[in-house]
């Protein structure tokens, strides 16, 4: 694979890298085929990756996590998604959008007795937003948390929800106010599994074996202990998740982008047209060098945003929009052009590469469509420039 050298790296950062790839190729990358091929739930992978502090490393090591910061989680998701994209947003939704969402906002039982489980893998958790209704508008969801004597009862439904299906604990946002309220009638809360949620699959082209569903939530009860952060600030929770998780979508982008090049190489420096090898022709040259460009514009704009966050400057969100966008346009121009310069293997339904466009295609829209993106930026730029 593409060693990774920046500047931004410290010796810390290294040997994680080490450890994260490491155990990448031992436990994921035999199951990569499968996860994708039968829609093969990971579960025990999860668990490894726990067991080492990798599935939320940005956590505390006491309660699960390696004590990274968002630069060490955004490598080891940009690593596990060399092996595979499926288990890049496994990693990403468990640790960023979950783990830490009730590590930051969740009240102390959460924090001690939820977030461990999560961070080592014993639990699974599942970010219930978006809904049929609202996909980009997350601040026009319509299932509703009502107050009835002591306690709250949610009713309505959620759509593409990763680790749905097999979720132990919903990080589930409702709404606590009317509609005009919009983002301001917004609550989180926690959601144990139980006969009051009903979980349907649903089949997508890439990012398979990730356990998205649709979601019916029919009367589930929930008291107050079960708000994470504070009434009618849900919102704010879920956009500081979504910040982080846009990074994590552009690291992903990024794996899935260098295995491309690598699947690429590999196939031209074994094959031989019009009398020579391939790798003597210009044109593929000039590709593959493109490729290299790409590749590493990408890293520089994803660490950089991480090192936004890290750094605690105000427009990190700003930055974090940026990498997302930027990464997912150059890197499927990667991968577009890793599966061309295959050829019909590129396209074949048994080849990496087939696997690796259809993941990345997931990246344009998760986490906020590429239009959102530009919205962010855009507001952004209005701003920064007076």
């Amino acid at each position: 694979m593409i060693p990774i050298r920046h500047p931004s790296l410290t010796k810390d950062h290294e040997k994680f890298i080490e450890l994260v790839d490491e155990l990448s190729r031992r436990f994921i990358e035999p199951v990569a085929d499968k996860i994708d091929r039968e829609n093969y739930y990971p579960r025990e992978v999860i668990r490894e990756l726990g067991k080492n502090g990798v599935l939320a490393p940005i956590l505390p090591r006491e309660y699960g996590g390696y004590g990274m910061d968002v630069l060490g989680t955004a490598l080891s998701i940009e690593i596990i998604s060399r092996y595979s994209g499926s288990m890049g947003i496994l990693t990403e939704v468990q640790g960023f959008l979950v783990t830490d969402a009730f590590y930051t906002y969740g009240n102390k039982q959460m924090k001690e007795e939820l977030v461990p489980k999560l961070a080592r893998g014993e639990l699974i958790g599942s970010f219930a937003l978006s809904e049929p209704c609202c996909g980009s508008d997350a601040a026009a969801i319509e299932t509703r948390a009502e107050r009835r004597g002591g306690e709250w009862v949610i009713n309505g439904k959620k759509m593409w929800i990763t680790q749905g299906l097999y979720a132990d604990v919903y990080l589930v946002f409702t709404r606590t106010g009317p509609k005009e309220a919009r983002h301001r009638a917004i609550t989180a809360f926690l959601v144990r599994r139980n006969k009051c949620i009903e979980a349907n699959p649903i089949h997508v082209m890439g990012i398979r074996g990730t356990g998205t569903s649709e979601l019916t939530f029919n009367d589930c009860v929930v008291g107050d202990d079960d708000v994470v952060g504070k009434i009618n600030e849900g919102f704010k929770i879920a956009m500081e998740a979504l910040n982080q998780g846009r990074i994590a979508v552009a690291s992903v982008t990024l794996g899935l982008a260098e295995a491309a090049l690598m699947e690429a190489l590999e196939w031209v420096r074994n094959r031989r047209a019009f009398d020579q090898p391939m790798t003597n022709l210009e044109w593929i040259q000039f590709q593959l060098a493109d490729m290299m460009a790409y590749i590493e514009t990408m890293r520089s704009i994803v660490y950089d945003a991480a090192l936004h966050f890290d750094r605690k400057y105000e427009d990190y969100y700003a930055f974090a929009s940026i990498a997302k966008l930027t990464s997912v346009l150059l890197g499927m121009d990667v991968i577009r052009r890793a599966v061309q310069l295959t050829g019909a293997y590129g396209v074949w339904s048994n080849s990496k590469l087939n696997r690796i466009y259809r993941d990345a295609k997931l990246m344009e829209i998760g986490e906020g469509t590429n239009e959102v993106q530009r919205m962010v930026i855009y507001k952004w730029l209005s701003k920064y420039l007076g």
